[in-house]
């Protein structure tokens, strides 16, 4: 059983930055976040192939997002960087094995989430 603790959540302005952070009692093959809007389907945002290091991104967030990994912590990073209020959503810290990345059924194990909210 792996378990997943997100943080850094919170209000920002547009054009602002967060840092969230996924404490995992253990790394699986993929780690990634998705989000969760009001009203809409969750969606993957980033993940992370933790025994490569390669990182892929919705095409939504490139160039504003990056996922990193602290082995020394078992800790996976999202910095959030030039949000947009379309970023307002709650997000998800996932840990899962072989399979598409932004597809939910990768995953086996789920934080809590996290909200973000971006303001204009």
């Amino acid at each position: 059983l792996v378990q997943l603790v997100e943080s850094g959540g919170g209000s920002v302005q547009a054009g602002g930055s967060l840092r969230l952070a996924c404490a995992a009692s253990e790394y699986t093959y993929t780690m990634g976040w998705f989000r969760q809007a009001p009203g809409l389907e969750r969606e993957g945002v980033a993940a992370m192939y933790t025994v490569s290091g390669s990182t892929v991104y919705a095409d939504s967030v490139k160039g504003r997002f990056t996922i990193s990994q602290d082995n020394a912590k078992n800790t996976v990073y999202l910095q959030m960087n030039s949000l947009k209020p379309e970023d307002t959503a709650m997000y998800y810290c996932a840990a899962g094995g072989y399979g598409s990345w932004y597809s939910e059924k990768t995953y086996s194990y789920w934080g809590q989430g996290t909200q973000v909210t971006v303001s204009s």
